[in-house]
């Protein structure tokens, strides 16, 4: 594999994985896509930015799409909504869990298909997408099962398909952080809190799944 594209958002999964294709694929020529969505905070892009030059991509473009967050509005999306605020995963029952209101309608297959357009017309086959098998609650457009099928479409390109790679769809958080330690990424420039503060806030889903990952690596978090 000459070259790959992956999407890097700065969380902790697509870091991992961006040093994953680096290291263990050693792919020769990484690219790099990140997104401004319309979400309240943008801490991520910055980790996204120090982890794209630590890893010597190749190149990394953030994409501004923000206009979704205007035409999701009203989807009541705690990542996008001010009047929104986003919730404690202890505040989520299970029916909620399945779908939490930090769901954003349809982003996954949206950001795919930008990043495989990107990726065709660079003419890259492969691209990498950090998806992993949460353990408090879930996101349809996160499943294995969602990657296949998405491939499938992709799959009737006539000249240029691009294959979606989600090697870490079926792993906890745990064991991908348990990877990253391997492969050496730093995970003090990360960012996965929802609420976007100067600190982690230690008690929405994300903050609570990245304790869990860290405690079960018997390491501490640096941004705790």
């Amino acid at each position: 594999m000459k070259k790959a594209l992956v999407l890097l958002s700065g969380g902790v999964d697509s870091s991992t994985l961006l040093f994953y294709v680096k290291q263990r694929i050693n792919v020769a020529s990484v690219y790099a896509l990140s997104f401004l969505y319309g979400q309240k905070h943008a801490r991520e892009l910055d980790a996204a930015r120090w982890q794209a030059v630590k890893a010597g991509v190749k190149d990394h473009r953030v994409v501004d799409i923000s206009f979704l967050g205007e035409l999701l509005a009203g989807a009541g999306c705690a990542l996008l909504d001010p009047d929104v605020d986003v919730p404690d995963l202890s505040e989520l029952d299970r029916d909620a869990r399945s779908q939490p209101p930090t769901y954003v309608p349809n982003r996954n297959m949206i950001l795919l298909s930008i990043a495989a357009a990107f990726s065709e017309t660079l003419d890259i086959s492969d691209m990498f997408y950090g998806a992993q098998a949460q353990d408090e609650y879930g996101y349809w457009d996160c499943s294995d099962r969602f990657v296949k099928r998405l491939n499938n479409a992709l799959a009737l390109n006539r000249k240029k398909p691009v294959l979606i790679h989600a090697p870490f769809a079926s792993m906890t958080k745990a064991k991908v952080l348990g990877i990253g330690f391997d492969l050496g990424v730093d995970y003090a420039h990360t960012w996965s809190c929802y609420r976007g503060a100067d600190k982690p806030c230690g008690t929405c889903p994300t903050c609570v799944e990245r304790a869990k990952a860290f405690r079960e690596n018997d390491t501490p978090d640096p941004l705790s």
